[in-house]
């Protein structure tokens, strides 16, 4: 390999110019010599250092040399080959070159020597990979390629079909926005065992879920589930349909972040999905949905919520539920909790006041929010008081007091004011620096999301 070299003119074209102060490194001078030669090239592959792999793919990738990468391909050193670092910048001819070579391995029973390529990783990781042996980062993507990108994914779907005897797809996150036949034939060539995290955001009636449902057991190694805007369509079927997809939680062993987004379905059956829970969870999200007392009872009473660090039931109306029912969940989860969110719940003063004791106990609490609910001035002190003494406490939204608003809900800036200046009293007279917002959204009286606006009260 020729290490003293003029750097070739075409480069310049693919290559942002160098300033005297950032010249190109004399490997990659040699690297480009060595690619204006392809049958060289591969032949040197068999003598080349294992270092030099990476920096020579990445040349040979973005000058989409296809035979080279082929070559490089059957010789790659490293067990993982992060090609998805590099499609940021994406040549399909170069990216099918890459499956050109695969399909040579696959062809073969006994690999070359130097060959340990087991993973084609295509996620959108491993930058560190390139730059760590190459000491360049791979170039962003710009949107006029996105079309180059798809149209790949298409070829490289249609590739791996052709070989599932010989491969696994593997997939760690999935997100499902719809269930036409082209979704659920990706789904078949996947291994499900490997999926980790799942977003399911489709206006589903709840008869597509349980239809999805199965899939979602086969996926034993889940770790976080999110599900959202799941509607009822057929109420002689919901008990069945529901049955169906709280079953598979019975096969999710590793579980730990569940978000439950508007299920409606689960008004009256939360209970069914909770025995279901084999594991530990440390995020637990239901929102924007109904639940009965008897819903939050049996969730207070879940062994895998006593070790959660999130808590979401923002949006689920507690205003008539006994303010016993809080005081014995937040009890259940105060020495692990760190996130804790109570927004837009119909929670009147009685019921804030019951918490608080096990409130004060939740020493590991960084954020707490009962933005969107109608208190008083008074409570709105007294909690105050009683999170002044959780050190780690940095997030705190609140609603503007009742005594902010006229007696038609109007919110009325002199009494805002007001009530903002008696809030930084209160806080100076507590002793402890720290800064709480006053949010305007959602308006506890109306529930009008749309001014998004915060004030924050800073004492220090």
């Amino acid at each position: 390999i020729c290490l003293v070299c003029q750097l070739p003119q075409d480069s310049f074209s693919r290559r942002a110019k160098m300033s005297v102060w950032n010249p190109l490194r004399l490997r990659d001078l040699a690297g480009m010599s060595l690619l204006k030669d392809e049958a060289l090239a591969i032949t040197a592959l068999e003598y080349l250092p294992t270092e030099l792999f990476p920096p020579l793919f990445m040349e040979a990738f973005y000058g989409s040399h296809r035979e080279t990468l082929k070559a490089m391909v059957q010789a790659w050193p490293f067990v993982r080959l992060p090609l998805g670092g590099l499609m940021q910048f994406p040549h399909a001819r170069a990216l099918q070159a890459v499956l050109d070579g695969l399909d040579v391995l696959l062809a073969q029973r006994v690999h070359p020597r130097r060959c340990k390529l087991r993973v084609l990783d295509l996620r959108n990781t491993s930058h560190d990979f390139w730059s760590m042996w190459s000491g360049a980062r791979a170039p962003m993507c710009s949107r006029m390629l996105k079309k180059t990108l798809d149209g790949f994914l298409s070829y490289f779907m249609s590739w791996v079909e052709e070989r599932l005897l010989s491969i696994h797809l593997c997939c760690k996150k999935l997100r499902v926005l719809s269930m036409d036949k082209k979704n659920i034939q990706v789904l078949r060539m996947v291994r499900l065992d490997c999926i980790q995290e799942v977003e399911v955001s489709c206006t589903w009636p709840l008869s597509t879920l349980a239809t999805f449902a199965p899939l979602l057991g086969q996926m034993s190694n889940m770790q976080r589930l999110l599900v959202s805007r799941v509607h009822v369509s057929a109420p002689e079927k919901q008990e069945q349909h529901c049955l169906q997809f709280t079953s598979q939680f019975l096969r999710l062993q590793h579980l730990r972040d569940l978000h439950l987004e508007a299920p409606s379905f689960l008004e009256g059956r939360l209970d069914q999905m909770l025995r279901c829970l084999m594991s530990p969870l440390e995020n637990l999200a239901i929102t924007n949905c109904l639940l009965t007392e008897s819903d939050v009872t049996h969730l207070s009473q879940c062994p895998s919520i006593s070790q959660l660090k999130g808590l979401d039931l923002s949006g689920i109306t507690l205003t008539h539920f006994s303010p016993y029912i809080l005081q014995v969940l937040l009890e259940k989860v105060a020495s692990t909790l760190q996130e804790l969110y109570l927004e837009k719940c119909g929670i009147v003063d009685p019921q804030l006041e019951a918490i608080l004791p096990a409130l004060s106990h939740c020493s590991a609490l960084t954020s707490f929010s009962v933005r969107g609910n109608l208190l008083s001035m008074a409570i709105v002190q007294k909690v105050l008081g009683c999170t002044t003494r959780l050190p780690g406490l940095c997030q705190e939204l609140y609603p503007p007091p009742r005594e902010s608003y006229s007696s038609l809900g109007t919110l009325l800036p002199g009494r805002l004011a007001q009530v903002r200046a008696e809030l930084l009293e209160s806080l100076r007279a507590l002793g402890r620096p720290r800064i709480i917002w006053i949010s305007y959204s959602p308006c506890p009286h109306c529930g009008n999301d749309a001014f998004k606006h915060a004030e924050r009260i800073v004492y220090s």
